[in-house]
């Protein structure tokens, strides 16, 4: 489904979840979201007709609930597919699930899960990626395009049509239970890993720590300098600035 404009692709997709059963794979895709939003309340901006903002329907049922962040990482690793297809800086995962053109965000996912306690119902899949906006709100820390880092604009529904390859191979993946090989490959790719960065903590605490890795419930470790390695949840901590790569 395409439509010129919506407040939100993933509002969409979840008041169509609530009154039907959409084929699994269903696109909803906007030109233009006049409430496009991104994790835990924040927004996400983007110029009519330039980038790709669509939300995809899943029914992942055939994934235990302890295995919720493996879905992540398989959505994560596609759009990063997508944009290390196309892209001449290295393509990273910024945990939990930005993805980065050597230091600049690229791409926003926003993933809704609805479980039971039989576990996985359904997914509602948010992805908005930038491709020919050129430019962005001061207010954005550090944004880019891939028109912008590759100096050529690119056709969007070509670019769907890879998405969409990039999204059915790596949930292809995760319905044959390849966890392990899901986990390898998002390591391989986070941004920062081995690294010491300035962290802040909500309440503004800044420290500097080391990325350790991601804990299987998905939380990011992170060792503090002199301290011990902690778990922490999205939004209880946030880069300040690049890691020290």
């Amino acid at each position: 489904m395409e439509f010129p404009s919506l407040p939100s692709t993933n509002l969409y997709a979840s008041e169509l979840l609530s009154k039907s059963k959409p084929s699994e794979g269903t696109v909803i895709s906007a030109g233009f979201q006049t409430e496009g939003r991104g994790q835990i309340g924040s927004r996400w901006e983007s110029q009519a007709g330039l980038n790709i903002t669509l939300s995809v329907i899943l029914y992942p049922e055939f994934l235990p609930a302890a295995q919720q962040f493996s879905l992540n990482q398989a959505v994560a690793l596609s759009v990063r597919d997508l944009a290390a297809r196309y892209a001449k800086k290295p393509v990273y995962v910024k945990w939990p699930n930005d993805i980065y053109l050597g230091h600049r965000k690229v791409a926003g996912i926003l993933l809704q899960n609805t479980l039971s306690s039989r576990g996985f119902q359904s997914c509602v899949a948010g992805l908005g990626i930038n491709v020919n906006q050129e430019s962005f709100s001061p207010a954005l820390p550090n944004p880019t395009s891939l028109k912008l880092e590759t100096g050529r604009p690119y056709s969007l529904p070509e670019l769907r049509t890879v998405l969409f390859q990039c999204l059915e191979q790596r949930y292809l993946q995760l319905k044959e239970g390849r966890f392990d090989s899901l986990n390898t490959e998002y390591l391989q790719f986070l941004y920062g890993l081995g690294h010491v960065a300035l962290f802040e903590r909500p309440d503004g605490e800044r420290f500097r720590g080391k990325i350790n890795g991601i804990s299987p419930e998905g939380l990011l470790l992170v060792v503090a300098e002199g301290g011990q390695e902690d778990a922490y949840q999205l939004k209880a901590i946030k880069m300040v600035g690049p890691p020290e790569m």
